[in-house]
Formats: structure tokens, C-alpha cells, sequence
């Protein structure tokens, strides 16, 4: 097993470093006080001090399925999997279908990758285009994959959102497979325009669906979710009891406290929404301001902007700007390529953005 480079890299920055690297939420815009008015809301329930049932907090699964239901995706409180963060979730299923073939994207999400090796899965890599994955490849991988993992909405490390046609075919490849769906969705709300439709959707009885409140409410939580039919999430349970027998009662009944107030949670996606989409947008004029060599498509969402220097090793460059005090994710360690970058423009400051990429600038100077 490889640790997580950003995890690794983490551990050798200071205060004053400049980190593009993680996907951290920009901490200014947790909802601090409403989370601690649900804090004292449920801790003034004794029974959550409790074990409870390793399926999760049957109020916070009602109202995560009357989510997917108000989205026209009919689900029951039965049909979802409380676990610790969406990482666990993804942990569960990969285990349980340990040896498996999978069909993933290319660049993919790192935590994923790490996940796909441990439990031993052979993994088929298809190329994303800018619509989403390429159809004809993924057609033909699939024909020979139990698994097919996918994140349509702006894509863990490239951005890239799936069209609303490209999700339409891939459903329909899928539903004349044999072929189960693993739909990975942590940055679904975080559109700047338009909301768009799972793949899932149109695959109820043939996919997991990933869900996670750490993008857009508050990492610490540790609270992700599967959603999934009762006959494929029913084998799961015994794996979720044997990793930790049950999410922690406290940050489930925490999170329930808060999301029941339904327009208080809306309220703050738009919030997100909003500042997410300034910061991206001042990342981008910025990118192309003082480096204008990057090349790179601007994204409808989420937290990351992904791109090239072309001919540029980024990892030798990540470890020379390291000593300048700022830091990003080289694109080879999602599986891309050499030259490539993931920058996360949420977690920093439009003061740091700037002071950021010139110190990139400095080093890519001497560098060239």
C-alpha cells in the first residue's frame, strides 16, 4: 500500500504554507453556530451516549432518503448505509467484492485508487473526455468488468462534469450489463449553474450510490451514506459491523439536529454555491493572469481545477515549491499524466490564491 501523497505531504507543511492540495472546504463557511445548536439538541438525549444499530440513525437515514425522493429518486430509509465518511462506505463495497474487475476513469480519485489495490481489484483505466468517459472504451471494458466507478459530477481530480447525454448512454450500457454501478457523489451540490441528474437514477436495483455530508457541511462529522437496493445493501451490513459496528451515534444525531430544519440546509448550499463559484472564478483569471501557460478547462462545480504544464515533471516542480511555502497534487498520483495538476481553489483565501500561484510562478521561472 502507498500512503496518500497529500496525507504525506500534509505532515511536512507549516502554518504559513500555502496548501492547493487537499479538497478542504473553505472552514469560514461551516455553519459553526447552527451546528452548535444542534450539538446541544442532541446531546440532551441520553440514549445517543449508546451503541446503536450498525445500519445508522434510522431519523438521519429517513431524512437522507427523502432527499433522493424529493429529487425524483425514490428511496427508503431500508435502502441506505450509514458510514463513516463516504471513503468507509466505498471501503465496504470494494471489500465485499474483493477480486473484483473495475472499470474506473482516468485521472481517478486517489482514496479510490488506494481502495481498489487493497482489496485486490483489477482495474481497467478509460480516458475522460470532456463530456465524461470515453463511451466506445468504457462500452467494451464493461463487457468484461463485474464493477464500473464513476464520479459524473464534477470529477475528483479533473472537474470534468458528465453531460446529461453522456449519463443517459452510460446508463443504458450499464442496464444491458451485467455490470454494477459504484456512483461516487461528494460534490453534487456544489453546482454553479444547474443541478444534474444521477446515473443511479436510472439504475435503482444495479448501483451504489455514494453520498457524503463532508463537502458541504463539516469533514469532522464523518458522516457518508450508501444508497443502494435492499438485496445489494443487505450483504454490506456484516462488513460495516466488522469495521466499526456502527458510525458514531453522536455526530449522526449532530448532523439529523441540523439537517431537519430542511431551508436552514438549503440556504447554506446556496451559500456554498455562491462562494465556491467567486473563488473559482478568481483562481481561474488569476491562473491565467500570472501563468498563463496552464491549460485547463474551468469547471461547473466543485472544488478543484485541473490542468497542464505542458512537458513540466509536477512532481519534481510540487517538491521544489514545497521549499517556497506552497503546495498542490501532482496529476500522476490520481493515474494521469507527468505534466499534469490538480489545484483545489476552495480552502484558500483570494489573498493566498494570489501569493499562491506567484510563488509557483518563481519557481516554474527558475525551473524553466
Amino acid at each position: 500500500m502507498k500512503r496518500s501523497f497529500i496525507r504525506e505531504i500534509l505532515e511536512h507543511t507549516s502554518s504559513d504554507t500555502i496548501s492547493f492540495a487537499g479538497g478542504l472546504p473553505d472552514a469560514l463557511l461551516f455553519p459553526t453556530i447552527e451546528l452548535q445548536r444542534a450539538t446541544q439538541t442532541a446531546l440532551a438525549d441520553n440514549s445517543i451516549w449508546q451503541y446503536s444499530t450498525s445500519t445508522g440513525y434510522t431519523p438521519l437515514k429517513a431524512l437522507i432518503a427523502q432527499m433522493y425522493s424529493d429529487k425524483g429518486f425514490p428511496t427508503l430509509a431500508e435502502e441506505i448505509l450509514i458510514t463513516s465518511g463516504s471513503q468507509q462506505g466505498l471501503d465496504i463495497i470494494c471489500r465485499y467484492h474483493s477480486g473484483a474487475s473495475i472499470t474506473i476513469e482516468s485521472p481517478s480519485y486517489l482514496g479510490a485508487l488506494n481502495i481498489f489495490k487493497l482489496n485486490k481489484m483489477h482495474i481497467h483505466s478509460i480516458p475522460l473526455g470532456i463530456d465524461g468517459i470515453e463511451l466506445a472504451t468504457f462500452k467494451k471494458s464493461i463487457e468484461k468488468t463485474d464493477l464500473a466507478y464513476l464520479i459524473p459530477d464534477f470529477q475528483n481530480p479533473s472537474g470534468t462534469c458528465y453531460s446529461v447525454e453522456h449519463r443517459e448512454e452510460i446508463a443504458k450500457l450499464l442496464g444491458a450489463s451485467d455490470t454494477l454501478l459504484i456512483e461516487d457523489s461528494p460534490y453534487s451540490e456544489l453546482y454553479f449553474d444547474k443541478p444534474y441528474q444521477s446515473i443511479s437514477q436510472a439504475l435503482p436495483k444495479q448501483s451504489y450510490h455514494l453520498g457524503s455530508f463532508s463537502k458541504v457541511l463539516a469533514p469532522a462529522l464523518r458522516i457518508g451514506w450508501i444508497r443502494t437496493d435492499i438485496a445489494l445493501l443487505t450483504p454490506l451490513i456484516a462488513y460495516k459491523e466488522a469495521m466499526d459496528l456502527h458510525t458514531s451515534s453522536i455526530t449522526q444525531a449532530i448532523a439529523y439536529e441540523y439537517l431537519k430544519d430542511t431551508e436552514q440546509f438549503k440556504e447554506h448550499l446556496e451559500t456554498l454555491r455562491s462562494a465556491y463559484k467567486k473563488k473559482m472564478l478568481y483562481f481561474a483569471n488569476t491562473l491565467d493572469e500570472i501563468l498563463p501557460s496552464f491549460e485547463y478547462t474551468r469547471p461547473k462545480g466543485g472544488m478543484f481545477i485541473y490542468g497542464r504544464f505542458e512537458g513540466v515533471d509536477t512532481m519534481h516542480l510540487v517538491q521544489k515549491c514545497l521549499k517556497k511555502g506552497v503546495v498542490f497534487v501532482p496529476g500522476s498520483e490520481f493515474g494521469g499524466k507527468a505534466d499534469e495538476i490538480r489545484f483545489n481553489f476552495t480552502h484558500s483565501s483570494f489573498t493566498q490564491i494570489r501569493e499562491g500561484l506567484e510563488r509557483i510562478k518563481s519557481v516554474l521561472d527558475a525551473y524553466t
